[in-house]
């Protein structure tokens, strides 16, 4: 047990271990449909339980041919590039020197740029799997493009994702879709193992001089080293619930480490406020219900009075 009292695994997970989905080429549904599962029971209940799973080869190789051809023209086209997440956690886990260096390449919403974005969002085979996990109904909230360049690439300290996009509940998942194969050189995810359990925890919001800076949790009793690692393979995702702490070490490697991050979320689950709350999310699997007090989403803005 760990001092936050749960569980923690130090382990790498493999291929074959609980987390690991055992779908290759599951038979794809329609969006929206029930009869059918893409993830098996045991699937669903390891997330539930851990807080993650990798499912593999959850896009094709032709798919994943498209989407590294557009990754690279957004990179170029319209991506951001700059110095990533801010706060003192930095000198924790950088060197002076690395830290001068250390980048994020990031963008948000990558569907706005690029129609074989648009088709990954709502790929059938993810939709079914976030539809096993969050119900028949769920919705997209969000897309970042995440890419550690080579050497010194960008880590991340531990944090919830949930200080960046509060909700009501922890009927919100995560998912990282694989460009590229990750390891431990060039900084692959890692988990809290049943940290999710723990629901939405406080994070550091400023530096100890009282500067703003990006949420993460405290470095002296949140270590990386406590982590479940989980390498992925190209055309992989790996899904993660909004409550689950996770992190990653820097890409030390000479190539680029690209991923894209997609939310999902039941649409009964009421965001609180941050990143993509005053916008229309889209259906992409079942029906949006129409509670006490809602009304027709408007052009201009986000619905008022929304009853959830």
């Amino acid at each position: 047990m760990s001092k936050h009292g749960h569980s923690v695994t130090r382990r790498t997970m493999e291929a074959g271990a609980p987390g690991v989905s055992a779908v290759r080429h599951a038979p794809v549904r329609t969006a929206g449909a029930t009869s059918t599962r893409y993830l098996s029971e045991d699937q669903v209940a390891f997330f539930w339980e851990h807080g993650y799973l990798r499912m593999e080869q959850v896009f094709t190789p032709d798919e994943m041919d498209e989407l590294d051809t557009e990754m690279d023209r957004l990179m170029v086209e319209w991506a951001n590039y700059a110095a990533g997440w801010s706060g003192d956690w930095r000198k924790v886990y950088m060197d002076e020197e690395t830290e001068k260096q250390s980048r994020l390449i990031a963008m948000h919403d990558l569907w706005y740029y690029s129609a074989a974005w648009t088709r990954a969002v709502l790929n059938p085979n993810l939709a079914a799997a976030m539809s096993d996990l969050l119900g028949p109904d769920v919705e997209l909230h969000h897309a970042t493009m995440h890419v550690k360049p080579p050497e010194t690439g960008h880590p991340f300290p531990m944090h919830q994702d949930n200080a960046f996009y509060a909700h009501r509940t922890d009927r919100f998942i995560d998912t990282l879709v694989h460009l590229d194969d990750t390891n431990a050189e060039n900084g692959e995810i890692r988990f809290l193992d049943g940290s999710h359990k723990l629901g939405p925890l406080d994070h550091i919001r400023r530096t100890a001089s009282g500067e703003k800076c990006t949420p993460h949790l405290p470095t002296g009793e949140w270590h990386l080293e406590d982590t479940v690692a989980v390498p992925a393979r190209r055309g992989d995702v790996v899904c993660f619930n909004l409550y689950t702490v996770h992190g990653s070490y820097l890409n030390r490697t000479a190539r680029a480490r690209r991923m894209v991050r997609v939310g999902y979320r039941d649409p009964r689950n009421e965001q609180i406020g941050g990143q993509s709350s005053e916008r229309a999310p889209w259906m992409v699997a079942g029906q949006r219900r129409r509670g006490r007090g809602m009304e027709l989403y408007d052009t201009q803005s986000s619905p008022l009075d929304r009853d959830r």
